[in-house]
């Protein structure tokens, strides 16, 4: 194999998922992700730190990018609105690719007690990043994670839509925080 590994983070990412896919998460070694995809173990660990990172890697970008549109929702906004800006925000690196592998990425994870766990601390860090950031902006503690949450769970049902239908994710999480605004309104209804 010659030095230098074109698209060897991608080449890794689909070859995990096939062999997750064929023969389990547990039953899949890095050594065999790494001949999947035509590269070395030590390629493999250049770019992830265990087989797990290999579903969850980005998680630090897709924080930034939440917390970079929270920074940058204008003054003015409230809490929810900024949290919509970072749904916005985030859109960016939800490319078409990843919407193509994304309901192989979701059977994987559900398939496995262990990789549930880490989509919860990943969406807890999400939650975690958007709540500082919002706080950073002058809101209170309790409603920045109140907010913080809601986007969430906006950010989780409208993935979950996008990946179904297509589209722009900008779009399909604004309308999904706007019925998550909307559920939390008729909470109140019966009080």
């Amino acid at each position: 194999m010659g030095r230098w590994e074109p698209d060897a983070p991608e080449r890794l990412v689909l070859a995990a998922l096939d062999l997750f896919t064929e023969q389990g998460y547990e039953n899949t070694a890095v050594a065999q992700i790494a001949e999947r995809a035509g590269l070395t173990k030590s390629t493999f660990f250049r770019h992830f730190r265990d087989k797990r990172e290999v579903l969850f890697g980005g998680q630090e970008v897709l924080a930034e990018m939440l917390t970079s549109g929270i920074a940058g929702a204008p003054e003015q906004a409230g809490p929810l609105a900024a949290v919509e800006a970072a749904l916005v925000a985030v859109s960016a690196g939800l490319t078409e690719e990843r919407r193509a592998h994304g309901p192989q990425r979701l059977a994987v994870i559900a398939g496995n007690v262990e990789l549930r766990e880490r989509d919860a601390l990943k969406m807890v860090g999400f939650s975690t990043a958007m709540a500082e950031a919002l706080c950073r902006r002058g809101v209170p503690e309790l409603e920045a994670s109140v907010a913080a949450e809601l986007g969430v769970l906006a950010f989780r049902r409208g993935y979950h839509r996008w990946l179904e239908n297509g589209g722009d994710f900008a779009e399909v999480a604004r309308r999904t925080l706007r019925e998550v605004r909307a559920a939390v309104a008729g909470l109140e209804g019966g009080e």
